[in-house]
């Protein structure tokens, strides 16, 4: 049976399934799942469980009730001193808030487990900055995303500046971050920020067939493949080379190739165990 994860916040919900597949929720749909602090510092402690769990090979970030996530408390900014108010000092704040980063979208990118993003719904600011955090996006086809930053006066947050100008280059980053128009998913697939664009009806199907199939894949291989492209992104051809052909002799050598090689040969599909 598959077991629940205690995030410590009651607007996040995580859970194991049997098939390796860890789910997490964020659940505040009354405000479309806008984060608090409590959230974020829930998903923090529970990437951080899921990332050594010994029974998750996949990862999902989702939202609840429709949405995925607002981004930051705009109602709450409003009501108080703003997204940059708050703290002991400005100096703490700013530390707290890069320590809020690398924890959350900082985890999720370099975690060494794939990770999707499902998206029922709108993706906002720091929501579609999160999304844009996961390997891969699967997003029903009413959804919209925008950054949204440039309409509450934020620069913005959780790595969406640099997630977005890998994923589209930067003139087309700056353009949706200067003028942060909504986008349907036709047009997100069509410039590759999302990956999978599904119906109502096939949605669910879409992100739960493609954890299944990610978890029953080769997590050894999936690990380095993934440091690879990461690290590829930041560094040069020649590391790469350099990466690719250590992780490629390690990935040679485990019980997991040659099971696949043997299925290969079977004409079978192969049963990884991760070692």
């Amino acid at each position: 049976m598959g077991r629940t994860i205690e995030t410590g916040s009651e607007h996040l919900q995580a859970e194991v399934d049997d098939g390796g597949v860890a789910v997490i929720t964020m659940n505040r749909p009354e405000r479309r799942n806008a984060l608090t602090d409590g959230m974020l510092t829930g998903l923090a402690s529970t990437l951080v469980e899921v990332e050594t769990a010994d029974d998750v090979r996949c990862v999902v970030l989702t939202g609840a009730g429709g949405a995925f996530c607002a981004g930051g408390d705009v109602k709450g900014f409003a009501e108080g001193d703003g997204a940059g108010g708050g703290g002991s000092s400005w100096d703490a704040g700013v530390h707290k808030q890069r320590l809020s980063h690398r924890n959350t979208a900082g985890a999720l990118f370099n975690m060494p487990k794939p990770t999707i993003a499902a998206l029922p719904g709108p993706a906002a600011g720091a929501g579609l900055s999160l999304a844009l955090a996961c390997d891969l996006r699967v997003a029903v086809d009413t959804a919209i995303i925008t950054t949204a930053f440039a309409r509450v006066g934020l620069a913005g947050d959780y790595g969406g500046t640099w997630f977005l100008t890998q994923l589209v280059g930067p003139a087309k980053a700056k353009e949706l971050y200067f003028l942060p128009d909504r986008m349907d998913m036709t047009t997100a697939a069509e410039l590759g920020i999302v990956n999978t664009v599904a119906t109502a009806d096939d949605y669910e199907d879409a992100w739960t067939s493609m954890a299944a199939r990610l978890a029953a894949g080769p997590p050894i291989a999936y690990r380095y493949m993934k440091e690879n492209i990461n690290r590829s992104v930041a560094g040069d051809l020649a590391t790469t080379l350099d990466l690719e052909a250590t992780h490629h002799r390690h990935t040679g050598i485990t019980k997991d190739h040659k099971e696949a090689s043997q299925a290969f040969v079977d004409k079978r599909e192969p049963s990884f165990e991760g070692r």
